[in-house]
């Protein structure tokens, strides 16, 4: 049978519906396995699926598809057709005798290219995406990152029935009142967004401060019923034919139910277990910070860090607290400001990653303070919220232009004037002046910076006057400028400069040979301290005086740019100069006496006498007990030995001690139930008024031996033995015991 053309096309119509129920099919099936590997529900999974499937099949519409889009798109994307494919929908009849040669021609042309038609779909990438949907949720699964998120209730489907005993032998015959139902209604503190959970297990397991809510109903009526937990016992109320209970989940413990019927007989259950787990405080992880940071005055000072933050069930407030601190000694001062994340988060996440950069100057921080801020994170938790926080951080600016006491030697004398505190404020001026120059009117600019060179000549004498350059002469002296004989009368600025490369260096020594001449004459005159010479009219040390004449000779060159209306060529030698003052003053140290212990006089007249007579002397003798926190264990070992025996019964005061014992117990049971709960439960059965075989009491005895510190972990006959008489003897006592 020959093919058609409008078979070719249907095979076309029917490959590409089948495509777009293929993307369907792969976006349903990898939604649907995600939410089975997060969530192990074959009805949720298959839920997903049939809502995945049915939305993505009212999007594509694959039914839409007919025989008239597959021809329009087979004559946009093949030329050689030329526009006749849709002859192929018309049958033969209706053609005329050219349609028809049209037609056959175009038959044969699709049946060439119909290999060669390939319509562009999103299979590959609904494949892609669905396997990327399902290895995200296998990963998941496997590696146990569902579980640290997952905080859903407890099951519910658990029950354990609750099978009550007659406390007392002599009702064990009487038919007693039957359970009908049980509930334990556990309902979570509203922070931590976990619903409330109805369960048959009476092994309650929740969060702290959540409400637990017990629900025992009778076919019967009784007397009364009541709950028993660490040696109190607290009755339930009568509700609707319900007997019922209600606590807030603080620590862990044991509890068991107790009833009377009408007749006055008692029933006891098993002991049933309370785990309360704590709400974790939240969990801080500062990356990119150094814990001390220090900035230069001159630099960028801004300290960017972030903090990955993660909580159990939610994260309710973080931020960071700042503390600023100026000035030094009694005069420092504090200021404490909060400061928020830059990015926001949600409250509630569980897990945040925030990010922060703190600028140092839009803290108004001046060089010499510092920096003090950690990361405080609380939680949801009601009505006390958990807190935490990180280290603290520690960022200064370098303070360059701070002072301190000089001393050389001994000699306590403050060398370091106040006139060295001024550097840093001509660098002050200086850097606002260079930042007002866009508003100053050129004059007043060139009259401010000149005063500012003055100042700087000003500051430089007084260094000369402290070194012994007396012949300089005052500041009052030098603010007329001397003449000179040999200045270029076509230079105006020689007065204020200094000639480096002439016989005078820096104009600092003047050289004069009539004193080659006088120590010639005078022999003795290198050896002598001679206060009119400035280089020894000093206190400084050599290496000191060398340093200040250094920063000298800095602000020579300070004050001529300043002179010359450049203060920002002159900023660099101002803080050169500053630099080598900051090292002066650190050369020196201050040194103090030790002072040690000054006795008091000594009476000779009773010295080596040996007369105590007034002296008094102070005695105190206590003996300090340790409380032995399991003394009624052990009290309970030793009645356990004379019952076992037949030495002695139980009586009123052995319960009473099993009871104190049984808490005791349980404070141990709770750090590992699985170890003593079977011995807790049994010693429980002590206190009530039924009689209890020796081999029961045996396995309690073994049981409390097992749980006391410091006593050998099992208790038994020794299996090693010392002649034939001894294994006679054994043998017999365990006959005679038995």
């Amino acid at each position: 049978m020959r093919i058609t053309g409008q078979d070719i096309l249907l095979r076309l119509k029917h490959r590409w519906q089948l495509r777009l129920w293929a993307e369907v099919l792969l976006y349903a099936t990898g939604s649907a396995l995600l939410v089975w590997f997060l969530f192990s529900d074959f009805l949720y999974s298959g839920l997903i699926f049939l809502i995945t499937g049915i939305l993505l099949a009212l999007i594509k519409r694959p039914w839409n598809l007919d025989l008239q889009f597959v021809s329009s798109y087979l004559d946009l994307h093949l030329d050689s057709l030329e526009y006749s494919t849709g002859l192929l929908l018309v049958p033969q009849e209706q053609l005329s005798g050219i349609a028809k040669l049209q037609q056959a021609r175009t038959t044969i042309e699709l049946e060439a290219e119909i290999k060669n038609v390939k319509r562009r779909d999103g299979v590959l990438k609904a494949l892609l995406i669905s396997s990327g949907i399902i290895l995200f949720g296998f990963l998941i699964n496997i590696t146990g990152i569902k579980d640290y998120f997952d905080h859903s209730p407890p099951s519910t489907n658990e029950k354990e029935v609750i099978v009550f005993r007659p406390a007392d032998s002599i009702v064990s015959k009487i038919s007693q009142p039957r359970l009908e139902g049980q509930q334990a209604i556990i309902n979570y503190p509203a922070y931590t967004g976990v619903g409330s959970v109805t369960t048959g297990n009476m092994n309650i397991k929740a969060v702290e401060g959540s409400t637990v809510t017990w629900k025992l109903e009778f076919d019967t009526a009784v007397d009364s019923v009541s709950m028993e937990s660490t040696g109190g016992n607290y009755p339930m109320k009568l509700s609707a034919k319900s007997y019922m209970r209600s606590t807030v989940l603080q620590n862990s413990g044991f509890y068991n139910f107790r009833f009377n019927d009408s007749l006055g007989a008692s029933y006891v259950s098993d002991l049933y277990s309370i785990e309360v787990t704590r709400d974790q405080s939240p969990v801080i992880e500062v990356a990119g910070l150094q814990p001390f940071v220090s900035f230069d005055h001159d630099e960028e000072k801004r300290i960017a860090f972030s903090a990955m933050i993660t909580d159990d069930f939610g994260i309710g407030e973080a931020a960071i607290f700042a503390t600023v601190s100026k000035g030094t000694g009694e005069s420092v001062k504090f200021r404490e400001e909060k400061l928020l994340f830059d990015n926001n988060y949600s409250r509630g996440s569980k897990n945040i990653q925030l990010k922060k950069q703190i600028d140092l100057d839009n803290l108004k921080m001046s060089p010499g303070d510092e920096l003090y801020f950690y990361v405080q994170v609380s939680d949801l938790k009601t009505p006390i919220a958990n807190l935490s926080r990180s280290e603290t951080y520690f960022a200064v600016i370098k303070d360059t232009a701070s002072t301190g006491f000089g001393m050389e030697g001994t000699l306590g004398v403050d060398l370091m004037p106040d006139y060295f505190r001024s550097q840093r404020q001509l660098i002050i001026d200086t850097e606002k002046l260079i930042s007002q120059r866009s508003t100053l009117p050129k004059s007043q600019f060139n009259a401010t910076s000149n005063d500012l060179g003055f100042d700087q000549k000003s500051l430089r004498l007084k260094y000369g006057q402290f070194m012994g350059d007396e012949s300089e002469g005052t500041i009052a002296e030098n603010i007329e400028m001397p003449e000179h004989d040999d200045e270029d009368p076509e230079d105006p600025l020689a007065e204020f400069t200094h000639d480096h490369d002439g016989n005078n260096d820096h104009n600092l020594v003047v050289h004069d040979h009539d004193e080659e001449e006088d120590e010639e004459n005078d022999p003795l005159s290198k050896f002598m301290h001679d206060h009119g010479d400035p280089e020894s009219a000093t206190l400084f040390t050599d290496n000191l005086r060398s340093k200040i004449r250094q920063a000298l000779d800095i602000m020579w060159d300070a004050e001529l740019h300043l002179r010359l209306y450049e203060p920002e060529k002159s900023l660099p030698f101002q803080y050169r100069a500053l630099a080598l003052l900051q090292e002066i003053k650190n050369s020196a140290r201050i040194y103090v006496h030790r002072i040690g212990y000054d006795p008091p006089p000594i009476k000779e007249d009773v010295r080596l006498t040996g007369k105590i007579d007034e002296v008094s002397g102070f005695q105190k003798i206590e003996e300090l007990t340790k409380e032995d926190p399991f003394l009624n264990m052990r009290i309970a070992v030793s009645r356990l030995e004379k019952i076992k025996t037949g030495i002695e019964r139980i009586n009123e005061g052995d319960r009473q001690i099993f009871e104190l014992a049984a808490n005791e117990l349980a404070g141990l049971a709770i750090e590992s139930p699985g170890q003593y709960l079977k011995t807790l439960q049994d010693l429980k059965w002590l206190t009530e008024k039924r009689p209890i075989d020796r081999g029961k009491i045996k396995e309690i005895q073994k049981g409390l031996l097992e749980a006391l510190p410091g006593l050998p972990a099992k208790v038994g006959k020794s299996k090693t033995s010392s002649g034939k008489l001894n294994n006679l003897l054994l043998k017999e006592l365990e006959q005679n015991e038995q």
